[in-house]
């Protein structure tokens, strides 16, 4: 559970904008930015005593808000100032391979000094997020992350909001927990949970919104592993847009859970009254996350926008190849050994040795372990058994899957999903068109399973 004492507001402690970068239009249809990632100062106490170290995208938390139409070429020219190689993943976008920012698969890792330019279509209107991805689980971490919102047209509205949430591991004087990075008990258990809540970079930010009208709340969640729950303050039901970007056949909930890298679209009609603010509940006792404030100078939205049931239609089931993957490993779980570099070893031995604790179909994933070969064009099946004792938010980079969520509630819906949340014991089938060449990652985003084998690539060609 989250430790609630941490959570509480620091003395004159204000709201964080999500802050824009230096945008440049070059020609239509090309959009620039500059992101810059350095070591930088930030204040979690508010007192402005002992600001913490953290590593930023142009020193700011979350890092900038990139926006783009749905057509444009998204330009970004990234300058790394940190002391270690880094590269960025732009998660959700169904990107060219060259530009998904996998070190030593898809790109070599940007070191020290270097820049990279990124370039890539974006074929689809949603809510992304970029983050980076070498030492992933350490280096988001630190504050490694930023929100990407691509639109339908460029009519930018400010009532569509971004609130991108993140829990911290502060020591108690308010520097990041340097000393827990690779604890083996966050490996082999549910990730690295943190104790400090943050909206848009702020414990308990005011969030101006609508006196009136509707408003669109893009929620993300940014945690190494920790699954999130958001209500309102008066448990009213909102009405959901999309999830991880792509819209869906638009539905109601009082309340939304949120894996690691998920994100989901939320409409909030504030005609009648507005609610008071954004309280998590994933610890059963609410913690504030954030107060809205009404701002009679916001223009609400005066009816929910228009979605649909996402940007292509399922491919039959019965035509796809079906790829079996048997999830096993971490604490209290029934792996006993597992191949690693070809060889047969006890758990135990890879733990310490090397640091490596779970594995699909019997062998500790990494980079090397291609789990498929698909043709470009062909509809594939991800069959999965999470035989864990523990939540895993399985992600495919490069495209996104059709897949029965029953993260809603009873009722299973239909959701095109980049990042899907498995149960323990859960079996899910993700149905999706390999449209996309390329050798494309697929690994739990509790970062710390990643890092400790649970991951593997497909290969479309």
């Amino acid at each position: 559970m989250m430790d609630r004492r941490s959570f509480i507001r620091g003395a004159g402690a204000t709201a964080a904008a999500v802050l824009l970068p230096r945008l440049v239009r070059a020609q239509k249809g090309l959009v620039r930015y500059q992101l810059t990632a350095r070591q930088t100062a930030h204040d979690f106490s508010s007192t402005g005593k002992n600001p913490a170290s953290l590593w930023l995208y142009n020193e700011t938390v979350p890092g900038p808000l990139l926006t783009a139409v749905k057509g444009d070429m998204l330009e970004v020219d990234f300058v790394n100032q940190l002391e270690e190689p880094t590269t960025i993943h732009w998660h959700g976008i169904r990107n060219l391979n060259e530009m998904d920012g996998v070190p030593e698969l898809t790109q070599p890792a940007i070191q020290p000094g270097e820049t990279f330019r990124y370039r890539f279509p974006l074929r689809d209107a949603g809510s992304f997020w970029y983050h980076a991805h070498n030492m992933a689980w350490q280096q988001v971490a630190r504050g490694l992350y930023g929100p990407l919102i691509v639109r339908d047209d460029a009519a930018d509205s400010p009532a569509d909001i971004v609130i991108m949430a993140d829990d911290w591991r502060l020591r108690d004087d308010f520097q990041l927990d340097e000393a827990s990075f690779g604890s083996l008990h966050d490996w082999s258990h549910g990730g690295r949970l943190g104790n400090w809540l943050t909206v848009n970079g702020a414990s308990q930010p005011d969030i101006e919104i609508p006196a009136s009208g509707g408003v669109r709340l893009r929620l993300m969640n940014a945690a190494n592993a920790r699954v999130m729950r958001f209500q309102f303050s008066d448990k009213r039901a909102v009405t959901v847009l999309s999830v991880d970007g792509a819209p869906c056949d638009a539905f109601e909930v009082t309340s939304v859970s949120l894996g690691p890298a998920q994100r989901v679209d939320l409409f909030l009609d504030s005609q009648a009254r507005l609610p008071e603010a954004l309280y998590e509940i994933s610890g059963g006792a609410p913690v504030l996350a954030a107060r809205f404030v009404a701002d009679d100078r916001i223009t609400g939205m005066s009816k929910a926008p228009a979605v649909g049931s996402g940007w292509y239609l399922p491919p039959a089931a019965e035509q796809a190849k079906i790829i079996d993957i048997h999830m096993q490993g971490g604490a209290m779980g029934s792996l006993s050994s597992a191949r690693f570099q070809g060889e047969e070893r006890t758990l135990r031995d890879l733990a310490m040795q090397e640091r490596k604790l779970w594995a699909f179909n019997g062998t500790v994933g990494g980079y090397d372990q291609i789990l498929a070969e698909l043709t470009l064009g062909e509809s594939a099946m991800l069959r999965i058994w999470n035989d864990t004792a523990w939540q895993h938010a399985m992600h495919l980079h490069g495209q996104h899957f059709w897949v029965r969520s029953a993260e809603f509630g009873a009722t299973e819906r239909l959701l095109l999903r980049d990042t899907y949340l498995m149960a323990p014991g859960e079996k899910a089938e993700l149905l999706f068109i390999a449209d996309n060449p390329g050798l494309w990652l697929f690994h739990c985003h509790m970062l710390e399973h990643h890092a400790a084998g649970m991951g593997g690539v497909l290969a479309v060609s």
